[in-house]
């Protein structure tokens, strides 16, 4: 199972009243925070990463920095612009790895990073679900088509479990008809499985358009596999 999810920084910094070593360059203070978004791109806690490790320029007296609390602020001085790596982590070993550009261009700015969570604890995929849905896209469209569906079988004459027992008895000639019926007129909501190595096919009946339907359990009336 793997989920996506979006991850935003925001970096700020301003002026501070110290030397630098650099006379062109002014001494800065600057913090980088680290969010979660949810689909409509509002910004959540990150309360699904317990630590985050911000891995800054070699230079700094303590280049691995870590924290443990959301927004995971990482504050800092300094006068140069780099880039850094920040280790996010949801368990001790787990981590997703992303890279950030600290520049001075801007006051305040914000990037924004896909991540990936590859087999999330069901502890994780409760706390993601806060933030976007945790079906994948097939489960979400055969749903959708199903209940679509329900719909269709009361108004319409065909019945979908005599096609499905149908269509298992028939010959091979005539499955293929089927088989080709359903390639030439599905949509983009019909669930299908063709397995070549192992010769199998199947589709989800529920998720057939009404019209591809109809031309079925037609074809089965026509070879008396089902009745009205």
């Amino acid at each position: 199972m793997q989920l996506e999810r979006k991850v935003r920084l925001v970096t700020e910094h301003k002026n501070i009243p110290k030397e630098s070593p650099m006379p062109d360059f002014p001494m800065k203070q600057w913090n980088v925070k680290l969010y979660i978004l949810d689909q409509d791109g509002n910004k959540h806690p990150a309360s699904c990463f317990n630590k985050v490790v911000y891995n800054l320029h070699p230079s700094f007296e303590n280049p691995h920095q870590t924290f443990y609390e959301p927004p995971f602020t990482c504050t800092n001085e300094g006068w140069g612009e780099f880039e850094m790596s920040i280790d996010m982590y949801t368990t001790e070993k787990a981590k997703i790895t992303i890279f950030h550009d600290l520049n001075f261009q801007s006051p305040e700015y914000k990037n924004d990073h896909p991540v990936v969570f590859k087999n999330p604890s069901q502890a994780l995929v409760q706390v993601l679900r806060e933030t976007g849905p945790i079906s994948n896209d097939d489960d979400a469209k055969a749903n959708k088509a199903r209940k679509a569906a329900e719909s269709k079988k009361r108004k319409f004459a065909f019945d979908y479990e005599k096609i499905a027992d149908a269509v298992v008895k028939l010959g091979e000639d005539d499955l293929l008809h089927v088989i080709q019926l359903i390639h030439d007129h599905k949509s983009d909501d019909t669930v299908t499985n063709n397995d070549i190595e192992r010769g199998e096919f199947s589709v989800d009946l529920f998720t057939m358009p009404e019209p591809l339907t109809k031309m079925i359990w037609d074809f089965l009336l026509e070879q008396k596999m089902v009745t009205p």
